[in-house]
């Protein structure tokens, strides 16, 4: 196996974090050596975290496409992955299984997921020179709810995650974590939370933030208004990028099967951007909901051992903010356990709790120079409530005396009077 082909695979498909350069093109810059391969190799638990952070990245995708359709999508899996990972550290029992196969990790011990994502972390940190990737992870919970010791031990060594406990009843507690988030993400998500809820006791965060430059950058002086055929055959008029045949500057293309596919490289050719077009009278949504990682694999294969082509590209110069509650999305993956009342986060906390929900925001701009995108995904966990009865329906009462069992009066209630 290729790893340095599937850690590409893995970096496009979360398309994760911030991906930045300016916001113009200022003449054109030295271009990094290409990266030919991986400084070291992937162990066998960063393996096996990246084949599932990618399965899990499709089948993320894949729902979204299909209970979203005409609409944008913008989402990063690898930074939900992140969240639900260290949350993850916390689950226990069948709420434990679930939120491993969702995940797809299987199996596997929670000590070898974490150094999978442990490795993984500080290797797209290190890939490319030229550009910064910055990964941040952190945990604030009530300062009055008990965690567990050995729990922020686990997600400290691991998602080196910053871990804090918060009056949530002052309001500026809500000011510190979104400052923390606006922070991180270099003000492009200023906030995730719009207020603490009374019964959440925890947020788990993560953050990805990645600036680099297109490796053959497009000329701003080119940008020309252009027809962009829409969903549902709207016709719009965007601004068109265009980038002229360039002589040893060779753009990954090839056709795939109802596809036309094709890769551009930022920086040291580590991170890229790969662009699937499907066939003039496809519906996208269609393509998005039945990509496989099968087929993905191939796509990639494909693209990583083509030689290239030396051709013009012309693409929209576009910019989108994306937000969704993945509640529902993961339920459908096999995790609903774990956001109900029977869920079994006893490793986390001697208190029931359960994830009430998980928000992410995401940001991307596309220029001449480069992207800019912005994710952070929320976890939030909330006391669970005893189980009431509520009467709220005709009834029988009995008075007694419970210790010799003489029942002292009867009713039936139809109506309230």
């Amino acid at each position: 196996m290729n790893f340095y082909r599937a850690i590409r695979r893995a970096a496009f498909v979360v398309m994760v974090g911030t991906m930045s350069a300016c916001s113009e093109a200022t003449g054109p810059a030295p271009t990094p050596t290409s990266l030919t391969g991986l400084p070291r190799q992937l162990t066998a638990g960063e393996q096996q975290v990246l084949r599932a952070g990618n399965e899990f990245s499709l089948a993320l995708f894949r729902q979204l496409a299909k209970v979203q359709p005409g609409k944008n999508v913008f989402v990063s899996p690898l930074s939900a992955s992140m969240a639900l990972g260290m949350t993850m550290n916390g689950a226990r029992g069948t709420t434990l299984d679930a939120m491993r196969a969702t995940l797809g990790v299987g199996s596997a011990d929670l000590q070898q997921i974490n150094a999978g994502y442990k490795g993984l972390i500080e290797l797209l940190r290190g890939l490319d020179p030229s550009t910064t990737f910055q990964l941040a992870n952190s945990i604030w919970y009530r300062n009055e709810f008990p965690v567990r010791q050995t729990f922020i031990d686990a997600v400290k060594a691991a998602f080196s995650a910053e871990v804090r406990g918060l009056n949530f009843s002052d309001p500026n507690s809500l000011s510190v974590i979104n400052g923390w988030v606006n922070s991180n993400t270099q003000g492009k998500i200023p906030k995730i939370l719009d207020a603490i809820a009374p019964d959440e006791v925890m947020y788990l965060m993560n953050v990805i933030y990645f600036k680099g430059s297109w490796r053959t950058r497009f000329d701003p002086a080119i940008t020309r208004p252009g027809t962009f055929r829409a969903s549902g055959g709207v016709t719009q008029t965007v601004s068109m990028m265009h980038r002229d045949p360039t002589p040893g500057v060779l753009n990954r293309v090839f056709s795939f099967p109802h596809l036309y596919t094709a890769e551009l490289g930022y920086g040291n050719d580590a991170f890229g951007m790969t662009i699937l077009l499907p066939e003039r009278g496809a519906n996208v949504d269609s393509v998005a909901a039945a990509l496989t990682t099968s087929q993905w694999n191939e796509i990639t294969a494909m693209l990583d051992g083509s030689m290239g082509t030396v051709l013009g590209v012309t693409f929209p110069k576009f910019s989108l903010s994306y937000e969704r509650t993945l509640n529902e999305d993961l339920k459908a993956l096999g995790m609903g356990i774990a956001f109900g009342g029977g869920a079994d986060f006893s490793g986390l906390s001697s208190v029931p709790v359960y994830i009430s929900s998980v928000k992410q925001k995401t940001f991307v701009d596309v220029n001449e120079a480069g992207t800019e995108a912005a994710a952070v995904t929320n976890v939030a966990l909330a006391a669970s409530t005893p189980p009431s009865l509520d009467v709220d329906r005709p009834f029988i009462f009995v008075i007694r005396d419970r210790l010799s069992g003489t029942i002292l009066f009867m009713g039936k209630m139809n109506t309230i009077p």
